[in-house]
């Protein structure tokens, strides 16, 4: 009803009272592996937000090998129950596409090759905590926890999907996708500088989470995430968001200010060759 004063006090104390708890210092950064307990490997499957995982010989091929590794922040009063978990690939060199990193027979690689960590997919498990981002501490804890075991470890990416890109090219009229893949990268990596929500802020939602931690647009894929999600979602396109670890804190302040999208210069022009920078800009 009306504002009344009490409650709303009541209400900004509570607010206060659950960030202080959910304080990124309480959280607890706890590998999971296959030896896991089943009632947390049983929340992995249910939570997974980006690539479901149809089985359990699907989860062991995310968690078993050697170059695969799950890890998640837990609160201490709530220890079985994982708040936000992120899922890595150690790979040689930066992949295209997730069905490479997620297929039954590929081939394991040996750590000592590794030379990248990928962070393909996280899920924030519980909804009540949505608007607290915990994403930013956990791949740099991650990464920082990574690099002291794997010496070779050099880059630190996303392989990400852009889940508004289908949705906004509709919205501005445009039949999507196309069927070759350099105008699906083209468009992808154009609609990724260039397109806009509230605020100024880029409207892809994964966009605005990885560059508001820092990181910077790094290389766009076509046919790298032909789930009937990913086609959907963006015509199969995927985002790999780089992490410099030396420079994320530098880059995040430039982005809170200006909201300028950093990018390679790669993703640069392919965005300038995107039809879309002639019709858009007019």
């Amino acid at each position: 009803g009306r504002g009344e004063p009490e409650l709303e006090a009541l209400d900004i104390d509570f607010r206060h009272l659950f960030l202080s708890w959910f304080n990124r210092g309480f959280l607890v950064l706890r590998p999971i592996n296959w030896e896991s307990p089943a009632h947390i490997l049983e929340k992995i499957i249910a939570y997974e937000a980006v690539h479901a995982i149809h089985s359990w010989d699907d989860l062991r091929r995310r968690l078993q090998p050697e170059d695969r590794r799950c890890f998640a922040f837990f609160h201490p009063a709530m220890p079985d129950e994982p708040l936000i978990f992120v899922e890595v690939a150690l790979t040689k060199g930066i992949p295209g596409s997730v069905q490479g990193l997620l297929a039954e027979d590929r081939d394991q690689i040996d750590l000592g090759d590794a030379d990248t960590a990928v962070f393909y997919s996280i899920s924030n498990c519980q909804a009540g905590l949505a608007s607290i981002s915990f994403g930013n501490s956990l791949i740099k804890q991650v990464a920082a926890d990574l690099s002291t075991g794997l010496s070779g470890l050099k880059t630190f990416v996303t392989l990400s999907p852009i889940p508004g890109l289908t949705g906004w090219l509709r919205d501005n009229d445009l039949t999507w996708p196309p069927s070759d893949p350099e105008t699906v990268r083209a468009d992808a990596a154009y609609y990724l500088l260039n397109a806009k929500g509230r605020g100024g802020l880029p409207y892809d939602p994964v966009a605005r989470f990885h560059l508001g931690n820092g990181a910077i647009v790094h290389a766009v894929h076509a046919g790298a995430d032909t789930s009937d999600k990913g086609l959907e979602q963006s015509g199969g396109a995927m985002v790999n968001y780089l992490y410099d670890l030396k420079k994320v804190a530098q880059n995040h302040e430039k982005f809170a200010t200006t909201k300028k999208v950093a990018a390679t210069s790669e993703v640069r022009s392919l965005a300038a060759s995107s039809g879309l920078s002639q019709t858009q800009d007019k």
